[in-house]
């Protein structure tokens, strides 16, 4: 599914693996455990992704992802919903925040990511390409 996805890391998630440690580092939170929480966030913000559409500003839309700018404390909800603990909350919210200045760098539309990302979160949602 996603560019994070190596088949043994946990599950499916569109986080790739330089994200993955940078937020890991950040985060407190041990870099062996990352992939299976973000694979917990992928199979919770995946069925929802119609609703990302229509309620969030779409910053990128790849063949197996599609990146939203959402409010800054979107993640509490996300963290309620799947019981997660402060520092796990946090380590998504990296992964996916990271990610999204990763794809700005290599789209020379870094600048921009982080300007937006200073006021807003960012949510990475993986999809199979054939969602849109």
């Amino acid at each position: 599914m996603g560019a994070g996805s190596t088949g043994n890391d946990g599950g499916d998630h569109p986080i790739d693996g330089t994200a993955l440690l940078k937020a890991a580092a950040l985060a407190s939170v041990p870099a062996d455990r990352l992939p299976s929480l973000l694979a917990r966030v992928q199979a919770d913000l995946g069925p929802r992704i119609d609703e990302y559409r229509r309620r969030y500003e779409r910053i990128e839309a790849a063949p197996d992802r599609e990146t939203f700018l959402v409010e800054r404390d979107h993640w509490e909800a996300i963290a309620v919903r799947l019981g997660l603990s402060e520092r796990e909350r946090d380590a998504a919210e990296r992964a996916h925040e990271t990610a999204v200045e990763r794809w700005g760098s290599t789209t020379d539309r870094r600048a921009e990511f982080e300007t937006a990302l200073e006021i807003r979160s960012a949510v990475v949602i993986g999809v199979d390409g054939s969602e849109e």
